[in-house]
């Protein structure tokens, strides 16, 4: 009787149209997909397999098919907490959750970088980079190293 009353219960709802713009604003998702081949620190294999279905309902044994995603913090497009390069932030607990998150999101101004530079303060000032900007997101030879095919192309570090 329960699964009846259920099935009668359920209703889909249409998931929200993505919208590209927002308050005069273009979205642009710099996210990479997670990918078996995505780099992963301090691995010549990359991730691996990282999404298993731990349970599943297919054979009727469970009432919802449960994934689990096994990943370093350092997979993929993310954000080092900044404990991550400063101890005493790390003894503080000084994390990615304290973070302002208006600060991660808004304009950002995009700076393609020479592909033969690493990222210096003398690569920096001759980037001509205009007073106020608070924001600046970086196009390397990672970036293009990532996007034409991950391992393939081995990063230089883990900055694309």
């Amino acid at each position: 009787m329960l699964e009846a009353e259920a099935e009668k219960a359920t209703v889909l709802v249409p998931a929200p149209e993505r919208r590209e713009e927002f308050d005069g604003g273009r979205i642009v998702d710099i996210s990479h997909y997670y990918r078996e081949d995505m780099p992963e620190w301090e691995s010549s294999e990359g991730s691996g397999e990282f999404l298993q279905l731990a349970r599943s309902m297919r054979n009727g044994s469970d009432i919802a098919n449960f994934s689990e995603l096994r990943l370093t913090a350092h997979s993929g497009t993310h954000v080092d907490a900044p404990g991550h390069v400063f101890e005493h932030y790390y003894d503080t607990g000084f994390d990615v959750d304290t973070l302002d998150l208006a600060v991660l999101n808004g304009p950002a101004l995009l700076v393609d970088v020479p592909r033969d530079k690493n990222i210096t303060a003398d690569v920096m000032a001759s980037l001509n980079i205009p007073k106020g900007v608070r924001r600046v997101l970086f196009r390397t030879l990672n970036t293009d190293r990532y996007v034409l095919g991950c391992l393939q192309q081995r990063p230089l570090n883990f900055v694309p």
